[in-house]
């Protein structure tokens, strides 16, 4: 589990391909200091397994399944990614709670200056859109976000000098592609919805009875 609070910037310096997926290799510093072999670290979004510790950063897999939910498919040598290790108990949660659990890959279809910020708009599909509420937390590529506005079956965030500079949001473009994970909330208060038992909609004498009205 994650907070959307992106630690470092890691670059990619390897990518090989294999029958099951890719094995990738990335520079990080950061989110090194204490992480082992078996930990968990969230790039661009989806949470993968640290295989192998180096020098000057880890080695990790991506699996069959995770290349065709994410963007990670496509990832080159020198492609930068957001990193975030796995919550500890205790730690601060200055974003949301993130599972590393991609719903959908999104295009960004909108992108403008308000003052000192950015307002970007994603595009997301209607699998999806039920799930994006005004104000309700939503993680892109990894990174929390709030949202401000929610046209149709798109939505749009507000993005802060801070956010545009400590990940890689910041040089995003209209038509690039983002990894979409909706806030896990918004999965179980559907679920708990559907598992209602459907109200009585028709008052008859057994309905009466029951209540001891008759």
């Amino acid at each position: 589990m994650f907070t959307g609070i992106i630690e470092e910037i890691g670059t990619i310096t390897e990518v090989h391909t294999k029958s099951s997926g890719l094995t990738i290799k990335i520079n990080a510093e950061n989110v090194m200091e204490d992480t082992q072999v078996g930990d968990s670290i969230a790039v661009n979004g989806p949470c993968l397994t640290v295989r192998e510790r180096n020098e000057d950063g880890f080695i990790t897999d991506i699996s069959e399944e995770t290349c065709r939910r994410t963007t990670l498919r496509s990832c080159r040598v020198g492609t930068p990614v957001n990193l975030e290790r796995s919550l500890r108990l205790g730690d601060r949660l200055g974003g949301h709670l993130v599972l590393g659990h991609v719903d959908e890959i999104a295009t960004i279809s909108g992108w403008k200056r308000e003052g000192s910020s950015s307002i970007m708009q994603v595009t997301v599909s209607q699998n999806v859109r039920p799930y994006i509420a005004y104000k309700g937390s939503i993680a892109v590529d990894g990174v929390s976000l709030t949202i401000s506005n929610v046209p149709d079956n798109k939505f749009e965030v507000t993005l802060i000098p801070h956010t545009l500079n400590v990940t890689t949001l910041g040089n995003k473009r209209v038509g690039d592609v983002v990894n979409i994970e909706v806030d896990v909330m918004a999965r179980y208060i559907e679920t708990l919805i559907q598992n209602q038992k459907t109200p009585v909609n028709t008052i008859d004498l057994n309905y009466l009875q029951k209540h001891g009205y008759a």
